[in-house]
């Protein structure tokens, strides 16, 4: 799978364990930055590249690393299109892409360690959204909301 990967300096670290693991794995992993180690660095502009890459189908998922994961998490989340979790156990890893269409993860690496994120990886990148109708509804209701638009009453 074409993966992208960012990180700011938070995450810095973990980002290349990551990227080397995935493509021993097999993966082909794209780095949207940091590639240096900078700590004036900023998340938002990593998180902002990895997220157009993902929701313009240049890389089909996303991986995003900061300190804790939630700065980076609502960077993405304001690129049309991305669809970031903050992740921090199995189930929500496979799950937020079956049901919900989850495109990038973000992990924190001062709260997961090395092995857990790997682990957290393989099972978000092996996971694929079911396209259930429920699921597709709920999706076309997320979609129309980030269009501006008004998803349509009640829970069908």
């Amino acid at each position: 799978m074409r993966t992208g990967i960012a990180a700011d300096h938070g995450g810095f670290e973990l980002k290349r364990i990551l990227a080397e693991a995935l493509r021993a794995d097999g993966h082909e992993v794209e780095d949207f930055g940091a590639k240096a180690l900078d700590t004036g660095d900023d998340y938002p502009d990593f998180g902002a590249a990895l997220a157009r890459a993902v929701a313009s189908g240049a890389v089909e998922r996303g991986i995003a690393l900061c300190g804790s994961g939630v700065g980076i998490c609502i960077a993405a989340n304001k690129i049309p299109g991305a669809r970031a979790c903050l992740i921090t156990d199995s189930f929500s890893a496979h799950q937020g892409v079956e049901d919900d269409a989850m495109n990038i993860m973000c992990l924190g690496s001062r709260v997961t360690g090395p092995m857990q994120a790997l682990e957290l990886c393989r099972i978000f990148l092996a996971a694929r959204f079911s396209g259930a109708e429920r699921h597709a509804r709920r999706l076309g209701k997320v979609n129309a909301l980030e269009a501006g638009l008004t998803a349509p009453p009640g829970g069908n």
